[in-house]
């Protein structure tokens, strides 16, 4: 999966109290606590190249004294994490994440000072292991077989430079980029690695790539105009075949990423016979029930996505491009509409009851 890191198995700890003071009464400081705090330009491969043990232990608290009744609070420990960060525990329960930069959450609280209540003895701090599960935050998601033309689509349409080249998985590490439109309005995109038919069981790069899928606000389907075939040894897809197992294996996955808002990119429009495959697959597209039957009944999906724009494209010779840049942005901001409405009326509703 290249040198790209999406989860990260860490130990936190909080301090150890401090020592109570029998004879006069005094109780000792807390322990510290252990914060995991979000903020930008920071990766989980960076975390783990500066702290290889991977261990994060919060300062014990200080001993009462006759200098100091109370004991001071031992020194927190912060842990600076990427931005898109799920906190899971070992047995998969999800206790928090952290999306904008500055969020912090308590992993790990420290324990008591010793006090009248503690016999005068220190308790220690919460300790558990808590694994870091990045999934990329980006407004449009890629998403297409091996060879659909993401990368190359990705290198026209923003600044990213991903490696392309002409074999299956040349993207084996997820890739953002920002389309940069004139008047300065930036929209992120993410190119994850090619999807293969059995990812939601772990094939290939299975819930690596699928996972990252779930914080996009939009998915883009990058398709070949004419077909798929991942080997000799497997089956050849055409285009519309290709759609109903992409859109399979995403409800295998997680059924809702299938409610997500969805754009159709056709790739390789520059192939002969093009125009002819993109009719036909227009014409499969406006009635996709009467073609199911081009697939096995188990690898049909429940339901099929619904495209709010279709746009042939080539980034060979750059033909649709700025189309589907600006079908990018106006989906984009007809979402963000929807979404704006929605809290004014949750917001109207919250005043009327009040009163």
């Amino acid at each position: 999966y290249g040198n790209f890191i999406d989860d990260l198995r860490v130990y936190v700890r909080g301090g150890t109290g401090g020592m109570g003071y029998p004879r006069l009464g005094g109780e000792g400081g807390r322990g510290g606590d252990v914060w995991f705090v979000a903020g930008e330009r920071i990766t989980l491969k960076s975390i783990k190249e500066k702290y290889p043990q991977k261990r994060f232990i919060a300062g014990t608290g200080a001993n009462s004294s006759v200098k100091a009744l109370k004991g001071e609070k031992g020194k927190d420990c912060e842990v600076p994490v990427p931005l898109g960060i799920s906190l899971v525990t070992d047995d998969g329960k999800q206790i928090g994440e952290l999306n904008a930069a500055g969020e912090r959450f308590l992993a790990a609280r420290g324990g008591l000072g010793g006090s009248l209540a503690t016999n005068f003895l220190p308790c220690k701090g919460q300790k558990r292991i808590v694994h870091l599960d990045l999934k990329l935050i980006a407004d449009v998601g890629l998403v297409g077989f091996p060879n659909a033309g993401k990368s190359s689509l990705l290198s026209k349409i923003s600044h990213a430079k991903p490696e392309i080249a002409n074999y299956p998985f040349t993207t084996i590490q997820p890739e953002l980029g920002k389309i940069m439109y004139t008047d300065y309005k930036q929209i992120s995109v993410a190119d994850l690695p090619g999807l293969i038919e059995g990812a939601h069981a772990n094939k290939g790069m299975g819930h690596k790539f699928l996972k990252h899928v779930e914080r996009t606000k939009q998915l883009l389907l990058v398709v070949d105009i004419s077909g798929f075939q991942l080997s000799l040894n497997t089956q050849f897809r055409k285009a519309f075949e290709t759609i109903l197992l992409l859109t399979k294996e995403l409800e295998l996955y997680k059924e809702e990423l299938v409610t997500k808002p969805a754009l159709l990119a056709v790739n390789k429009m520059d192939l002969p016979c093009a125009k002819d495959n993109l009719n036909e697959l227009m014409s499969q597209l406006q009635n996709p029930q009467d073609f199911l039957h081009l697939l096995e009944e188990e690898m049909v999906p429940a339901n099929t996505l619904e495209f709010k724009e279709i746009i042939p494209i080539s980034t060979y010779t750059g033909e649709g491009i700025e189309e589907l840049k600006a079908c990018i942005r106006k989906s984009i901001n007809e979402e963000a509409e929807q979404e704006n409405e929605e809290y004014r009326k949750k917001k109207l509703l919250l005043l009327q009851t009040s009163k």
